[in-house]
């Protein structure tokens, strides 16, 4: 055997590794971490902070069994053990062992939430850990820990634990009966109040997810964000930016939108780094000039104004975090101010305005934009960007206040095409806005999502304005 193999056991996750051991006259040497071989062959790309060793002098030490809130890779040095796993994470496999004899050829990786322990079957046994965060006083109040007599698990211990040497804490640890099962890790959403974390909130599954609006974390706040204890997450979808496009034209909005949009997005993506969490994203069709009829995900970005280059930096700098989506939308309509609300609270009001034509594009529902999002965790597609509007054929900001009046029983020729330079006039401050902004949507159907078409959810997204009537 030249390369290392990776096989899988009776619980999820915890994966079996045979590595290549080159021995002669002088000893034995093996690559016992090599992440670019374990990876190809199967191994998670879990990233370790911190090398642990355990030395025991003489066999029957044994240890554990103690899950922590971190995955490990576990590898023997020298000597012989026998190790032992129990699945000790919420759900069907609760309860569940695993065990084998480990030897210089073999490592096992251990994902967080399944007890880890071993008995030396050796003098002067080496037993080495990888780990992906920094262990701390702290951490040790997160372990999750079970007897290693217990009945249910039934560890078959070469040395019985009677002759065995035991730590009195690992003697006195609950049985499976008493151990409260480790949760999975929470995903935190930031922007919790906007449009899409709104959508998010009634979509997402009823547990296991934080949400953060900028009163509770403001990202912007390194303080804030640095008092976060990311390693309870596994994912972070950022809902959160400046948005107020014009605005960010002033001096004062310029700057808030790159502290928000690029300078604290940059301490987020490098935390998710470093915790290796998966980061989720939302850009802009601002980021592109409009220049084009149709954009795709690889086109390179052209922002007029200042919004679309702060979230055109922004981006750039989650693509440097080895687990992202960039989820980019546009028109985004929701729970809140939009312009589809604006243009019915006109039509009810019997004012008839004026809505530019000259910009095409699609409306991105916050209800479509949130549950593609929690398909693209529960598919893990390949990372990268994907566009996510709806569907269906483009249209100009006229045509779509049009079709809200049409639903709405109301005329819709009370709507004025305009032009976008006789809209704006020559008002100061304005921001520039690309004029196509249709998505390419074949990337996201590839992936198995297929948002609605725009005009099907603004008839679904009125009926409660009728309703109302």
């Amino acid at each position: 055997m030249n390369e290392p193999t990776v096989q899988r056991t009776g619980i999820p996750g915890l994966l079996l590794v045979q590595l290549p051991v080159h021995e002669d006259a002088r000893g034995w040497f093996k690559e016992n971490w090599q992440r670019e071989k374990m990876v190809a062959a199967g191994l998670p790309d879990f990233r370790p902070v911190q090398n642990n060793v355990s030395f025991n002098r003489n066999p029957g030490t044994t240890r554990g069994i103690h899950a922590e809130p971190w995955d490990k890779y576990v590898a023997v040095v020298g000597g012989e053990v026998f190790g032992a796993w129990v699945d000790l994470r919420a759900g069907e496999g609760f309860g569940k062992s695993f065990s084998t004899r480990l030897g210089p050829g073999q490592a096992v990786f251990v994902p967080r939430g399944v007890g880890n322990g071993f008995q030396t079957l050796a003098p002067d046994t080496g037993y080495s850990y990888l780990v992906t965060e920094h262990w701390t006083e702290a951490a040790r109040d997160k372990y999750t820990f079970l007897n290693l007599a217990d009945a249910q698990a039934n560890i078959p211990w070469p040395i019985a634990l009677e002759q065995a040497t035991v730590s009195d804490a690992d003697r006195g640890h609950p049985h499976l009966a008493g151990v409260r099962p480790v949760a999975p890790p929470r995903t935190l959403v930031l922007g919790a109040n906007g449009q899409v974390g709104r959508a998010l909130a009634a979509l997402a599954p009823a547990d296991g997810y934080d949400f953060r609006s900028r009163a509770q974390l403001d990202i912007a706040d390194p303080a804030q964000l640095a008092a976060v204890d990311f390693s309870a997450y596994a994912t972070v979808i950022n809902a959160a930016a400046y948005t107020r496009v014009d605005a960010a034209e002033t001096a004062e909005g310029r700057r808030e939108a790159w502290s928000t949009n690029v300078t604290a997005l940059a301490a987020l993506a490098a935390a998710c780094t470093r915790h290796d969490l998966t980061l989720v994203h939302l850009s802009s069709d601002y980021v592109f000039d409009g220049e084009r009829t149709v954009h795709t995900e690889d086109e390179d970005p052209s922002p007029l104004g200042v919004y679309g280059q702060t979230k055109a930096a922004g981006d750039a700098i989650v693509a440097g975090v080895a687990k992202h989506y960039v989820v980019r939308t546009s028109w985004v309509v929701g729970d809140g101010n939009n312009f589809v609300a604006t243009m019915a609270g006109l039509a009810g009001r019997g004012i008839d305005p004026a809505v530019v034509d000259d910009q095409v594009g699609r409306l991105g529902f916050a209800t479509d934009v949130a549950s593609g999002i929690l398909h693209l965790l529960e598919a893990r597609p390949p990372a990268g960007t994907y566009n996510l509007s709806n569907s269906g054929e483009p249209a100009s900001w006229a045509r779509i206040a049009a079709e809200v009046f049409t639903v709405l029983g109301q005329d819709p020729g009370r709507i004025t095409p305009t032009s976008t330079a006789a809209y704006y006039g020559s008002r100061p401050g304005i921001a520039p806005r690309p004029a196509n902004s249709t998505l390419d949507l074949a990337k996201i159907g590839a992936a198995g999502f297929a948002p609605r078409d725009q005009f099907e959810a603004l008839a679904d997204y009125l009926a409660g304005y009728r309703a109302e009537a």
